[in-house]
């Protein structure tokens, strides 16, 4: 068994807690023991807080980082921007005793320091590295017929240093763990262009953003998939919510599913469209219902 404290971040709880239910409930079957990160806060933002005061989000983050030091459990997260921030404020807080000694001397306000005993990981790279995509293989119950276009998301993969995959350009792990379900897992154009959510676009310049969306979105239907698969709220929320407001700004209408990695395991494994979530998704996932 795998011990982890689970960092659910602001997306998946408030937009889409169906990732967190089928996490919850694959768990147990994937040799996983989770443990609650009470009193936990967004990470904080990377592309936002880190961008305009980079001793706030490092305090924040380190202080979510205590939570998980206390419990004794490395952090789990199933969002790459809390991924990014936590794994790299670690990494700098490690490394950088004055960086260290200026955090704790705010942490100490509030009872905590950052001692510097745990580590941050990703579900995808649990799934990968420590599960193995043989055990994926015996989890799916259901070979589900579909072609997939995957989506990575940019924080999984950079920055290279702190990221241990063996490519950070052509990367294949998740591409892996999809046709280690039965299905295809298609090329299509600008595969590694971001979703245009991150960075503070989807909120600053939302327009800038859609246009990215829309972009991806094109290439991917050319392919004639059934469904986007992801590893990051954030991306999920602007593939999913963002096809409502591309056709509601721009006149142009798509309706592909939408799910996270994490979903689509629990599907294949048994659970129900509803118990991943899906009623809480913008664009339906009734069409796949057929398929699986």
């Amino acid at each position: 068994m795998s011990d982890y404290a689970l960092f659910l971040g602001c997306v998946i709880p408030n937009r889409y807690p169906g990732i967190e239910a089928a996490m919850r409930k694959m768990a147990p079957s994937l040799g996983i023991t989770l443990y609650e990160m009470d009193g936990a806060s967004c990470c904080p933002a990377p592309g936002v807080t880190r961008s305009f005061d980079s001793q706030t989000w490092l305090t924040l983050a380190a202080r979510n980082i205590c939570i998980a030091e206390a419990l004794g459990k490395n952090v789990l997260t199933m969002c790459n921007g809390c991924y990014a921030s936590l794994k790299e404020a670690n990494a700098i807080l490690k490394n950088d005793s004055a960086k260290r000694e200026a955090v704790n001397k705010v942490l100490s306000e509030v009872g905590k320091r950052f001692r510097g005993d745990i580590e941050v990981k990703h579900i995808v790279e649990v799934l990968y590295n420590e599960v193995g995509l043989e055990k994926i293989k015996s989890l799916a119950k259901r070979r589900l017929n579909l072609k997939a276009a995957v989506h990575y998301g940019c924080h999984i993969l950079k920055p290279s240093e702190l990221r241990e995959w063996k490519s950070h350009e052509r990367p294949t792990f998740l591409d892996e763990l999809i046709t280690a379900l039965g299905m295809e897992s298609v090329s299509y154009q600008d595969k590694m262009m971001c979703c245009g959510a991150g960075g503070g676009v989807r909120s600053g310049v939302p327009e800038v953003g859609l246009d990215m969306t829309r972009e991806k979105l094109r290439n991917i239907i050319r392919t004639g998939v059934d469904v986007i698969v992801n590893c990051c709220p954030l991306c999920h929320l602007q593939f999913d919510r963002g096809q409502v407001e591309i056709e509601q700004n721009m006149g142009e209408k798509f309706r592909v599913p939408i799910l996270h990695y994490i979903q689509l395991l629990g599907i294949s494994a048994g659970l129900t469209l509803d118990e991943v979530g899906a009623k809480a998704h913008n664009i339906s996932l009734e069409t796949l219902a057929s398929r699986i």
